[in-house]
């Protein structure tokens, strides 16, 4: 099997357990995890170098969902790469369960609890910047929403990081141009979005999030020949895969429920 299709069949598989954990959960953001699963399925595919039988091996990469309210993807791809075990994946949101509504570094596999957004892109500019004085050879990734893109701590990190040319970093954003309660375009608008990052240092590249082949090529491009950051944008549709929640700003809090969860599992098992 070649890492495409690995990683499609891997997406299928965190949009499913990502319906499934927030149903059973009445948690929130089912829409926002759809619309990572292909970034969350093609970097873990084949992508980070991570290993969950040593997950705090000091070669690995290191990858911050500062987005840390799509968490539900994040436990469900952890659970499809052995980081945890698929029984732990029901848990999510219970009583003493370390699957928390929000990414916490309780579990293995995650570097940073995140949730309060416009933290993931600081803390990641300063390990990648740790690991160039210490020589490290590793990659830092970090995953940010579009919406989080309104936070000036994350404009500050991103001239940091250009100005220190930190060519280990890389940020993803999950462009799906809407946020909490409507668009980003009528909340702040973030255009024009390639000119701000450019401005700052950083090397650009836009894809098609959910095009697997696209994600593939971006994110294991050869580092830029001026050494800067590399920021891959990518536009998406927030509850991709299941067709009544995309586009939709329902879906942000809503959690999938009798009728509405049977037919987002029919449909997704349709694929």
């Amino acid at each position: 099997m070649d890492k495409s299709s690995k990683s499609q069949d891997m997406a299928l598989a965190i949009r499913r357990k990502a319906i499934e954990m927030t149903s059973a959960s009445g948690a929130s953001h089912v829409g926002s995890c759809l619309s990572i699963a292909d970034i969350l399925a093609v970097l873990y595919g084949g992508v980070l170098k991570v290993d969950s039988e040593f997950p705090d091996s000091p070669d690995r990469d290191r990858f911050i969902l500062s987005k840390g309210h799509a968490a539900a993807a994040l436990y469900a791809v952890l659970s499809e790469v052995g980081f945890i075990s698929d029984n732990e994946v029901l848990t999510h949101c219970g009583d003493g369960s370390r699957l928390m509504g929000h990414a916490s570094h309780h579990l293995p596999g995650i570097e940073f609890s995140t949730g309060s957004l416009g933290h993931g892109l600081p803390v990641g500019g300063g390990m990648a910047l740790a690991d160039v004085l210490d020589g490290k050879d590793r990659r830092m990734v970090v995953l940010l929403s579009d919406g989080e893109c309104d936070e000036g701590s994350n404009w500050e990190a991103i001239m940091f990081a250009g100005h220190q040319k930190l060519k280990n970093l890389m940020a993803i954003v999950d462009y799906n141009k809407i946020q909490s309660l409507k668009s980003t375009h009528d909340t702040l608008d973030l255009e024009p979005f390639v000119d701000k990052w450019q401005a700052f240092g950083w090397a650009v590249t836009e894809v098609d999030g959910h095009d697997h082949e696209a994600l593939l090529d971006a994110f294991t491009a050869p580092t830029d020949s001026k050494n800067r950051p590399r920021v891959v944008i990518c536009h998406t549709t927030k509850g991709k895969g299941v067709s009544f929640m995309e586009n939709s700003v329902l879906w942000h809090y809503r959690s999938p429920q009798g009728e509405e969860y049977d037919a987002a599992v029919a449909e997704l098992n349709a694929n």
